[in-house]
């Protein structure tokens, strides 16, 4: 009997405030998040689409969807990753990003690789 597929992707994310990009006098704080996405499954598989939900700290939600990440639409084949680093303004010192990857795997399966969700603060802001 074949074994099951598995079809599975693991986010991780690194954040960082980007001061020289920024400009706390005209509500501009500016961040990097660093994002590296591991096909956990075992089949190959595709990253086709991005759907992001951000949320400030005065609560004004944005929702971002998109073809591929940077310009990329990686194939990852069993436990390899993709890394890669984007960007994110915010109206205020601190905020949240979440959503998900829209995965597709070689054999023609959708999935999703949840992005779990993570906090953008300007040091010295969060207790």
């Amino acid at each position: 009997m074949a074994e099951a597929k598995k079809y599975e992707a693991h986010v991780s994310v690194t954040t960082q405030y980007m001061p020289e990009q920024s400009d706390p006098g005209a509500s501009r704080y500016f961040f990097a998040y660093h994002i590296k996405v591991t096909n956990r499954g075992s089949v190959a598989a595709q990253l086709v689409s991005r759907h992001w939900i951000i949320t400030d700290a005065e609560g004004k939600v944005e929702e971002v969807r998109g073809l591929g990440v940077v310009g990329h639409q990686p194939l990852l084949q069993p436990g390899e990753s993709f890394d890669y680093t984007s960007g994110c303004p915010l109206a205020t010192p601190v905020g949240t990003m979440q959503g998900s990857y829209q995965m597709v795997a070689e054999d023609g399966t959708r999935f999703e690789a949840p992005i779990p969700e993570f906090v953008l603060a300007m040091p010295r802001t969060l207790h």
